[in-house]
C-alpha cells in the first residue's frame, strides 16, 4: 500500500484506465471532467461503489480515437485521481471532479473482466518519496520574483500562486504541478513534467517555458489583453 495524505492507493490491485488526448492532470490539482462514453460512464459507477480513484492516461499518438481503435497505444505514466464529487445526470453520463494524488507507472495492462467496457492496468507508483525542499529555495524565490513582474504579473493566475509560494506551509514541489497546470499549454511539455521524478528537474524546465512566455508577452505588449483560459482549480 502507499499513502497520499490521508488517502491509500492499493497498487496491487488493477486501476481503470481513462485515457485522454492531452494530459490534464497532476497531483494537488483538481480538474473537472465530463463523462459521456458508455465505457467511462461504467468505469465511473464502478469506482463510486469502490475506491472512487481513475489513472488517467494519454494517447501516444494526440489524434488516437478509441472510436476508430479499441485499444490504441497509451504513453507509459499516468496520473492517479480521486473522485471528490459526481453528478449523475438524467441521461446517465457524469459530471465528476478528480484530484491528482500521484504520479505511476503502467507495468501492463490486463483483460476486461467478464462485460467490462473500460481499460484497467497493474501501476507503479513513481514519485513518492518526498522532494527536498532545500534544494528548492532558488527556484521558489525566482518564480516569486518572476510572477510579481511584467510581464508574467499579467497572467491570470500569477496572482494566486504568489499567495502559495508566499505560504512557508506550501510546498514547493506542490507549487510546481499548480504552475503547470497553470501556465503550460504544450502537451507535450506537460507530459515531460509528469514524467520527470524529480522536482529540481522540474523546476528547470518550468522556469525555461516562463522565461519563454515571457518573451512572448514583451513581444506582444503593446497589442495584448492576457486572459489565461484554465481546466483546472486549486486544491
Amino acid at each position: 500500500m502507499a499513502e497520499e495524505g490521508v488517502i491509500r492507493i492499493n497498487f496491487e490491485r488493477p486501476m481503470p484506465l481513462y485515457p485522454l488526448s492531452a494530459v490534464v492532470l497532476f497531483p494537488h490539482g483538481v480538474v473537472p471532467l465530463h463523462i459521456s462514453d458508455d465505457r467511462y460512464r461504467q468505469m465511473v459507477d464502478d469506482v463510486l461503489d469502490n475506491f472512487g480513484q481513475i489513472a488517467l492516461a494519454v494517447y501516444k499518438d494526440s489524434d488516437a480515437s478509441e472510436q476508430e481503435e479499441r485499444t490504441p497505444a497509451v504513453r507509459p505514466v499516468v496520473c492517479i485521481g480521486q473522485i471528490l464529487q459526481h453528478q449523475r445526470l438524467p441521461d446517465g453520463k457524469f459530471n465528476i471532479a478528480l484530484q491528482g494524488l500521484c504520479r505511476a507507472k503502467i507495468q501492463h495492462e490486463l483483460p476486461p473482466e467478464m462485460g467490462q467496457l473500460y481499460r484497467q492496468a497493474l501501476l507503479e507508483p513513481i514519485g513518492l518519496v518526498p522532494s527536498d525542499e532545500s534544494g528548492l529555495r532558488d527556484s521558489r524565490e525566482w518564480f516569486g520574483r518572476m510572477l510579481a513582474d511584467d510581464p508574467l504579473a499579467d497572467l491570470r493566475d500569477a496572482e494566486a500562486v504568489l499567495e502559495h509560494l508566499n505560504n512557508p506551509d506550501v510546498p514547493t514541489s506542490a507549487i510546481l504541478e499548480l504552475m503547470t497546470l497553470s501556465f503550460i499549454g504544450d502537451n507535450s511539455v506537460r507530459y515531460q513534467l509528469l514524467s520527470m521524478i524529480d522536482a529540481r528537474q522540474r523546476a528547470t524546465l518550468i522556469q525555461s517555458e516562463l522565461e519563454s512566455i515571457a518573451k512572448v508577452l514583451r513581444r506582444a505588449k503593446p497589442q495584448r489583453s492576457v486572459s489565461w483560459p484554465k481546466g483546472c482549480s486549486w486544491n
